[in-house]
């Protein structure tokens, strides 16, 4: 196909990798990778300066969500389902819990990056929920 006329993309690979990028936004695909393991989920992060939608294509995933100034105060779990487009909200505390066999999609501001995130360690009563969804949902 002409690439001036449609864009085809895919990623099979493990982490995150961005397919798609124009203007101000960016497509990209995030898969299961040793550093999502539930016990090494550690910290963490917000952006400062967008919002961040995620798409479970496949597998199982759980967002984990807070609030709070420095770091999250609480952390909430929430299951994906496939299909459905969960918008994490701007400087919302987030992380994600991956099955082995989970994709999902994320849309994002093209410029999202280190630069205007920030990033919180996990307490170890948080790490223990990351670890104790995994366990209970077989991850």
């Amino acid at each position: 196909m002409d690439e001036s006329l449609i864009e085809i993309r895919d990623y099979t690979g493990a982490g995150y990798q961005p397919l798609i990028d124009y203007a101000s936004w960016r497509v990209a695909v995030m898969r299961y990778s040793d550093p999502y393991a539930p016990e090494k989920i550690e910290r963490v992060e917000r952006h400062v300066e967008t919002d961040e939608v995620f798409v479970l294509l496949a597998g199982q995933v759980t967002l984990f969500v807070g609030d709070g100034e420095t770091r999250p105060e609480r952390l909430v779990p929430q299951a994906m389902e496939p299909l459905k487009l969960y918008n994490v909200k701007q400087k919302v505390w987030h992380t994600i819990l991956f099955s082995r066999d989970a994709s999902v999609l994320i849309v994002e501001n093209r410029d999202t990056g280190p630069h205007n995130t920030q990033f919180a360690a996990l307490t170890p009563e948080q790490r223990g929920l990351v670890v104790e969804t995994a366990l209970r949902n077989g991850m």
